[in-house]
């Protein structure tokens, strides 16, 4: 049988709502990255329940779940004690006020306590509005408008960085010298003039771009590690090398930490390699599972909120549900030995696949910090969007996920997505996945041999 004879005996009531859901749901799912269009084909799993590191879905199928809501699931599903606090915090408080309340600034504390370089915090309600907002109060803070960016990454769908996420390499030209290519149709091409954009981890064109046109530079926008392609990390002394260069001409160094903060540790990407940005961009597993970001900085990089002078607006900005939940949230990231214990988890469930696919002859390699990390079905080293796009055996991912779907292990079906380990998974989920790894390899092996 096919996989998707597989998949649809497994799966038939989720067969049923994909065809309900796609009479009045574009594509059948509430976000392009749930749908056929970004992997999930024939149709997406429906999902009925999640609980701690697990999902169910309407047919009764269990996974181990390593998706995790695409990273905001850091503390996996109905955290009890984040679950409990936002239950309080609505009955205490109600849902949205328009004004201050006290919950917000004891939130806004606990994050300033766990970031490094954020002395303050705007909360808002998504990644996009964040990286949105960062831009903008860089470009409105130095008085410059150029934004330097990178190929391979993503910082949302607002216009000014909706571009050169994942395209098609021709229209975006040499590695050394790329062209901005906006990520999708709808966005003005006037704004490529606004925008510099490069290849990740490549010291000499930053260099040399910042030794010719520094002075028109308003910031440097970078995933402190790459989550958006697969996953990447940063050669060493590159972070440190765009820290120096943005001080050296008067440019805002951001972060874009909507993956990476509170990841693998709780004060983000910043703590764990040691440089620090003027402002940070955070969502994802800020809020453990309920809906809320935030930009943070230095208190000169948010002079210009603080005094009035750049509007930060939102209804729901800084609402209770959010503010109670980063306030929970915060306290159980605080527990002492919780990072160390989850990345040697993950770390084992790296090393396990690295020994599954070498046992297997599968040219493989994974890349990742414990709990994130993608397994890259290549035989070559993957240092930016570029080299993923020519070397990454897509084909090869999609058979893997394919089979680890049917034993009950789920992920994003996307080679350039990535794998989470959540802060609740355990042993045993880690065992179960190695073993479901292990059949799954086999299959591929064989068939590889077979063609």
């Amino acid at each position: 049988m096919t996989f998707v004879e597989r998949y649809a005996a497994k799966t038939p009531t989720s067969a049923a709502l994909f065809q309900r859901a796609s009479k009045t749901i574009p594509a059948g799912a509430g976000s392009s990255a749930r749908t056929v269009g970004f992997g999930w084909s024939p149709y997406p799993p429906f999902l009925a329940e999640g609980r701690g590191s697990r999902v169910r879905d309407v047919d009764g199928n269990e996974y181990i779940d390593y998706l995790l809501g695409l990273g905001p699931m850091i503390l996996g599903h109905r955290h009890p004690v984040v679950t409990k606090a936002v239950a309080d915090a609505i009955g205490e408080y109600g849902t949205c006020f328009g004004l201050p309340y006290k919950l917000e600034v004891e939130a806004a504390e606990k994050v300033v306590e766990a970031v490094p370089s954020i002395e303050q915090v705007r909360f808002t309600n998504s990644g996009s509005e964040a990286v949105g907002t960062a831009v903008r109060l860089a470009r409105a803070t130095t008085g410059r408008r150029i934004v330097i960016r990178f190929e391979g990454h993503y910082h949302g769908w607002q216009d000014t960085v909706y571009w050169s996420n994942h395209v098609d390499p021709a229209k975006a030209g040499p590695a050394d010298h790329p062209r901005p290519v906006a990520a999708g149709p709808g966005v003005p091409l006037e704004l490529a003039d606004t925008l510099i954009v490069l290849t990740w981890n490549d010291p000499e064109s930053i260099k040399r771009v910042m030794s010719e046109r520094g002075s028109e530079v308003a910031a440097i926008l970078t995933e402190a590690a790459v989550f958006n392609t697969g996953c990447i990390l940063p050669e060493p002394g590159y972070l440190e090398l765009l820290r120096e260069l943005a001080t050296k001409y008067g440019a805002m160094l951001i972060f874009d930490e909507v993956i990476t903060g509170f990841r693998f540790a709780r004060g983000g990407a910043q703590e764990w390699f040691g440089v620090m940005p003027d402002l940070t961009t955070l969502a994802k597993g800020l809020g453990g599972g309920f809906p809320v970001a935030a930009i943070g900085g230095t208190r000169e990089a948010m002079r210009m909120i603080a005094e009035g002078k750049y509007s930060h607006s939102g209804t729901y900005n800084a609402n209770v549900v959010a503010c109670a939940a980063v306030s929970a949230t915060m306290d159980v990231l605080a527990e002492p030995g919780l990072y160390e214990r989850q990345r040697a988890l993950g770390d084992r469930l790296a090393e396990g696949l690295r020994s599954l696919t070498a046992a297997a002859g599968i040219p493989a390699a994974v890349e990742g910090l414990g709990t994130v990390f993608q397994l890259w079905f290549s035989d070559h080293k993957i240092t930016n969007w570029r080299e993923a796009e020519q070397y990454a055996n897509e084909a090869r991912f999609t058979r893997w996920f394919e089979e680890m779907i049917l034993r009950g292990v789920l992920f994003h079906p996307l080679q350039f997505e990535n794998l989470f380990v959540s802060l609740v998974h355990t042993d045993e989920d880690i065992d179960q996945t190695l073993v479901a790894a292990a059949a799954a390899l086999d299959v591929i092996s064989d068939e590889a041999k077979a063609s």
